[in-house]
């Protein structure tokens, strides 16, 4: 399973941004993906997770109310994973990760199977 990020930058606090996983591979129709951040000095969070079946979701909650993730299933070699992030706080600003692994429980806990690269959110003024 390979998982490519993007979508991150610079916004103002209370803009928004729409990140997006595009997740491909064989099985990648079998696992759970997810989206964690890192701040600086900080260790990596989670944020989101959304189910092989884009039916089921969880949030954090410092995100619930202001992110939503969403899953398209219709190619079954490759889901595209977004993360919709709405009126966004510097606090928010990290390096933003999507992950992958095997049930939802595994994925909120970090056991993780494959990662993708980052990418970076700043909100300031």
């Amino acid at each position: 399973v390979q998982l490519q990020a993007s979508g991150g930058g610079y916004v103002q606090p209370g803009g928004s941004l729409r990140l997006s996983c595009a997740a491909s591979g064989r099985t990648v129709s079998k696992y759970v993906v997810g989206w964690f951040r890192q701040a600086p000095g900080k260790e990596r969070e989670f944020v989101a997770g959304v189910t092989t079946t884009g039916t089921g979701t969880y949030y954090t909650d410092s995100v619930k109310g202001r992110f939503t993730i969403s899953r398209d299933t219709r190619d079954n070699a490759k889901n595209t994973v977004y993360l919709e992030m709405n009126s966004l706080q510097p606090e928010d600003t990290a390096v933003y990760y999507c992950a992958a692994g095997q049930g939802l429980r595994n994925v909120i806990d970090g056991q993780i199977d494959y990662w993708g690269q980052g990418t970076q959110v700043t909100v300031s003024s």
